[in-house]
């Protein structure tokens, strides 16, 4: 988690892969310091931002307004700036949510 980055301002910055269109949206660990994500969502009219925000909240728990894409929006490949925790809170809180699987949400019935 070497990439996740404390701003002066206490903002944190962390460096996301999404994987859309998955069984279920969930936090799938890291990599190289880089948070993986698998949302259900499809990765049309934003609707895998707007799912990978709302897993992130949960996860971390903070309010959707706490995070932001700063880079990324139509790539895989994002980075989040979050509002309100340092960077060791932020660590903690993820790896706490990928552990106990806490931030999971299955995908709708069809």
């Amino acid at each position: 988690m070497k990439n996740i980055k404390l701003l002066p301002e206490g903002k944190t910055k962390i460096p996301v892969k999404v994987h859309p269109s998955a069984p279920k949206s969930e936090i799938a660990g890291f990599s190289d310091g880089i948070l993986t994500v698998r949302v259900a969502a499809p990765p049309v009219e934003n609707k895998a931002n707007q799912e990978l925000i709302e897993l992130l909240s949960r996860a971390l728990g903070v309010s959707q307004r706490s995070l932001t894409i700063l880079k990324g929006h139509t790539s895989r490949n994002k980075l989040i700036l979050i509002d309100g925790l340092n960077q060791d809170e932020a660590r903690k809180r993820l790896l706490i949510s990928f552990a106990s699987g806490t931030a999971t949400k299955s995908q709708p019935e069809r």
